[in-house]
């Protein structure tokens, strides 16, 4: 006998064996009957699991090839809203001790299965008492219980909660049931609000956990929004305490807040944002210590606090080295495309009304574009889409910086208000920074206070109202020479200005008193005080429309006792644009101070004078004569 003829005998005799082998388990397990696997398989879910399922549809019992009993319409709890409803479980048995007489159950498995958890009042839910039931009855190590997994497939989770309603979509969990330990585990994923979270959930003592005592907890959740993860312990008698180690990040915190449901502030920022921190949940108060957050690229210390028991809050304290606030400005725009014009875009100020802010923020340095401060100290205030932020003392441009400023939410779209002090600050800095104008040289003092409703930003210029005071000593006006010009003109007066917005005016006391009224800007005082030159200047100026219309005085402080007799002293308007206004002496004065044109002006003052020189004018230029003026014949 050769040996290929050797083992296709053997491989003859295997098969045989195993087709004896299935026709014996196919005869056992036609002989088991049904009804009594069905009632064996209820008395096991019931002793592992402590609760009462109700079976409202058939039941299919399959013993060979696959050993499994399925039930359909199972509920748990009241029939009216019930806390559990599956279209099918199906308990899948171990084969071998099923021969032999036992039934045991290797894992149960929910298809599409919905579990709705409605808290009630005093914050009881549907569970309450079903969770009791499952503390007091379920015992780990116990005789005869034996599978520890549950799989939820394709199921539906509503949490109702003070009128608000979540729904967890496509849930497919796997859960380590405590049968044979003390432990309880859930990993799996679903999708809420359209995007898939996998999450992970373990509980060191789940007894411990149900009876509301203090149980080791693990938690972790990762989607696309938000990452979340904790470590730390959970009890829930007499209130929900939570006790541990947090860590969250996400690539768009605004994202996150949106997809949470939330409102955002307005503006721009909110990116990038990671948090970790010692965390105490006691009822609805959360609390965080040893905060370490970054936002932005933004990192501060310190604590916070988030309250929901009432109106949602949030209140702390964070110091940081360095604060960069131009993510969160870089979408305010105060003025059109081209640079002329205020904005018409509508404010929106819906972000302010979510939820109630008391923050302390403290930082060695405050960026907010290309402006920098130094050491700075804010408070911010939210309260019912009110926001005030008080300026505790900020070093800035040289000086120090004290005030508050608010905007909130209105029918007409946004209130603001603010009130600032600039102590001892340089003025060309700042006035550049906060309104453009790069003209005044020095150190000074300016206080502003402001009020404006409007839908715009144009709205709010049309509304304005407030006051500003400016004092100064010992700078300069640049772009302005003021006594070579006057003193130019004092000795020809008619020799043009020339280039004369270029140079510098010192002074030695400079003193400006604005008052604003419904957008337009009136000069009490303007007064500049210097060695050589005073100046003087009134009218106003139209914040909508960006212009000045001003006069004033200039004149030549007097050194000798000639000068003292005939001073010398030069009216002169200032209009147009205030980016770029124009300076136009007071031609009449000049003519007058002119020797030579003096007489022509007086001449010119004479209406018959000024109707020959005009017929006269209508002749060279060949244009017919002005009507009522009678031509002059050549001789």
């Amino acid at each position: 006998m050769t040996a290929a003829s050797g083992f296709k005998r053997l491989g003859f005799a295997t098969v045989a064996i195993a087709a004896v082998a299935v026709g014996a388990l196919a005869v056992l397990s036609a002989l088991i009957p049904r009804e009594a696997v069905r009632d064996a398989v209820k008395a096991e879910i019931r002793a592992v699991t402590g609760l009462d399922l109700a079976m409202g549809g058939e039941t299919t019992v399959a013993l060979f090839p696959s050993s499994d009993v399925s039930f359909h319409n199972v509920r748990l709890g009241d029939t009216g809203m019930p806390a559990l409803f599956a279209g099918r479980l199906t308990a899948r048995l171990r084969l071998i001790p099923l021969l032999l007489g036992r039934v045991e159950i290797a894992d149960v498995e929910l298809i599409e299965p919905t579990i709705t958890v409605a808290t009630e009042a005093g914050g009881r839910s549907n569970w309450s008492n079903l969770l009791d039931t499952l503390a007091r009855s379920l015992k780990p190590n116990a005789a005869g219980a034996s599978f520890s997994e549950i799989r939820i497939v394709d199921g539906t989770v509503v949490i109702r909660d003070r009128g608000v309603t979540e729904t967890l979509h496509d849930v497919d969990l796997s859960l380590a049931w405590p049968s044979i330990s003390n432990s309880f585990a859930a990993t799996g994923r679903f999708v809420w609000r359209n995007e898939p979270i996998d999450a992970s959930v373990s509980l060191s003592n789940f007894v411990a956990a149900l009876g509301g005592n203090p149980s080791g907890l693990k938690l972790r959740l990762s989607g696309k929004p938000m990452k979340v993860a904790f470590d730390g312990h959970i009890s829930s008698a007499p209130t929900l305490r939570i006790d541990g180690t947090l860590a969250a990040d996400s690539g768009s915190l605004r994202d996150a807040l949106r997809w949470a449901g939330q409102r955002p502030l307005p503006g721009g920022g909110f990116g990038r944002f990671a948090l970790k921190a010692q965390t105490k949940v006691a009822g609805g108060t959360v609390a965080l210590t040893g905060v370490n957050v970054e936002l932005d690229g933004n990192t501060a210390e310190g604590v916070l606090t988030f309250d929901s028991d009432r109106r949602r809050s949030l209140q702390g304290t964070l110091a940081a080295d360095r604060v960069d606030l131009t993510p969160y400005v870089s979408t305010v725009r105060l003025l059109t495309g081209h640079h002329r014009d205020w904005s018409v875009l509508p404010i929106s100020l819906d972000g302010l009304k979510g939820i109630d802010l008391d923050l302390r923020i403290s930082a060695a340095e405050v960026a907010v574009a290309s402006t920098k401060f130094g050491r700075t100290a804010v408070a911010a205030n939210l309260r019912s889409g009110n926001l005030v932020v008080t300026v505790g003392e900020s070093q800035a441009f040289g000086g120090v910086i004290k005030g508050s400023f608010g905007l909130g939410a209105t029918e007409q779209g946004a209130d603001l208000k603010a009130q600032l002090h600039f102590a001892d600050v340089e003025l060309e800095r700042c006035l550049q920074a906060m309104f453009g104008l790069d003209r005044l040289q020095g150190k000074g003092t300016l206080s502003v206070t402001l009020e404006a409703t409007g839908s715009d930003v144009l709205a709010l210029t049309r509304s304005m109202s407030g006051s500003a005071d400016l004092k100064s000593k010992s700078g300069s006006l640049a772009g302005l020479n003021v006594e070579q010009l006057l003193r130019r003109l004092e000795r020809r007066p008619l020799s043009g200005g020339g280039d004369f917005r270029t140079g510098r005016t010192p002074f030695d006391t400079l003193a400006v008193a604005l008052s604003i009224h419904q957008g337009t800007v009136k000069v009490d005082t303007m007064q500049i005080e210097g060695t050589s030159v005073r100046v003087a200047l009134g009218g106003s100026a139209s914040i909508p429309a960006r212009e000045l219309d001003l006069k004033g005085t200039a004149s030549l402080v007097a050194r000798t006792a000639a000068e003292r007799a005939t001073p010398f002293e030069l009216p002169f308007v200032v209009q147009g644009p205030w980016e770029d206004p124009i300076m136009l002496p007071d031609p009449e004065i000049l003519i007058q101070r002119s020797g030579a044109a003096a007489p022509l002006l007086n001449a010119v003052r004479d209406r018959r004078n000024r109707e020959a020189l005009r017929s006269a004018i209508d002749r060279l230029s060949n244009r017919p004569a002005a009507a009522g003026v009678a031509p002059v014949k050549n001789d």
